[in-house]
């Protein structure tokens, strides 16, 4: 195999030696189309400079972005305390980026941390720019509760599986058989996890699925508002909900109520979060917790790992969940059970 060199670099983009040695150390002083003709280069040759890490860590701006799906989403919010503490200790500034679901932006904030413009980016989106570049030609990206595999890239998660088989269970033990599932975005990989989890449940209980309780979602209120619609216009019964989302969850109660059911009297309902829509509610939603705070705080850690030099000692990540019990679920009247799951009272 060949290794391309920086003579070899300025060959293919047509430009002296020293252009691309000042592109790659000083971009800012190279004229916009000379810079994207080097970088290209440096791309399509999978050119990767001795002192690669050595000058990441002269030039640092010691800045990380932390992009996230929707900046509006309240989700977020504590995934960017746990960042911000562990980066303000190790003396480094945390931006927010809203990709709003446009993969032209992760473009945008992936070629801002190529450009040295930042020092890494903590992705919270399901995908990256396509095609997708070379791994040489990626900059520092820590991946946070998304997955992303075509790229081999270091990442924080959870068992999206089983924390949503765990969401069943609880129904399950409460003794709900006819549990619809308002799903996530698919086909996004976090989205199918959780709905794996949901069959799961159904499947160790002996119960077999019913596709048409089953409603695709966007992890957005609305579509868990329309998710109900979609149920009742199928005219299919149910006595419970598992929703992808908090948001969602809150959405079909919302609507629930507006069509006169009551929950959890005629209806439970189990999101899937523990954001702030779930103690907003009325009354407190059933969900399960992510410890989103330990999870900014160790995809932050990771990026610290490599902007150091160091190549992190664990490339994934997975924190724990708990299902937290509130007041959206209670027992089936139509099939009780006399030994529900143990549960996690909330606080």
């Amino acid at each position: 195999m060949t290794v391309s060199t920086i003579r070899s670099v300025a060959k293919y983009a047509g430009v002296s030696i020293a252009t691309v040695s000042r592109a790659l150390a000083r971009p800012n002083a190279v004229r916009p189309g000379t810079r994207e003709k080097v970088l290209a280069a440096v791309a399509a040759l999978d050119f990767v400079p001795n002192a690669q890490a050595v000058q990441f860590r002269r030039r640092a701006t010691r800045t990380v972005i932390l992009l996230v799906r929707d900046i509006s989403n309240p989700f977020y919010l504590d995934i960017f305390k746990g960042v911000e503490e562990i980066a303000f200790a190790a003396g480094y500034r945390v931006l927010m980026g809203d990709a709003r679901n446009e993969a032209a932006r992760v473009g945008h904030y992936v070629e801002m941390v190529r450009r040295r413009q930042a020092d890494g980016l903590i992705l919270m989106t399901g995908w990256l720019p396509s095609p997708l570049p070379k791994p040489s030609a990626l900059p520092p990206i820590v991946v946070a509760l998304e997955f992303i595999p075509e790229a081999d890239l270091p990442t924080v998660t959870i068992d999206n599986q089983a924390a949503a088989k765990q969401a069943v269970d609880h129904l399950v033990g409460l003794g709900h058989r006819r549990i619809a599932h308002l799903t996530g975005p698919t086909p996004e990989v976090m989205s199918l996890g959780r709905h794996e989890g949901y069959l799961s449940g159904l499947a160790a209980a002996g119960i077999e699925p019913d596709p048409d309780l089953i409603v695709r979602g966007d992890f957005h209120l609305a579509s868990g508002r329309a998710g109900v619609v979609e149920l009742l216009a199928r005219g299919v019964d149910f006595t419970a909900i598992f929703a992808s989302s908090d948001a969602m969850a809150v959405g079909a109660i919302n609507e629930l109520r507006a069509r006169g059911q009551r929950v959890p009297e005629d209806v439970s309902v189990v999101g899937f979060d523990d954001s702030i829509f779930a103690e907003a509610c009325d009354p407190p939603l059933t969900t399960v917790r992510q410890h989103r705070r330990e999870i900014g705080g160790r995809a932050m850690e990771l990026m610290i790992e490599i902007l150091s030099g160091r190549k992190p000692q664990r490339s994934s990540i997975c924190v724990d969940v708990e299902l937290v019990r509130r007041g959206t679920t209670k027992p089936s009247l139509a099939h009780p059970s006399d030994a529900p799951l143990p549960t996690k009272e909330a606080p």
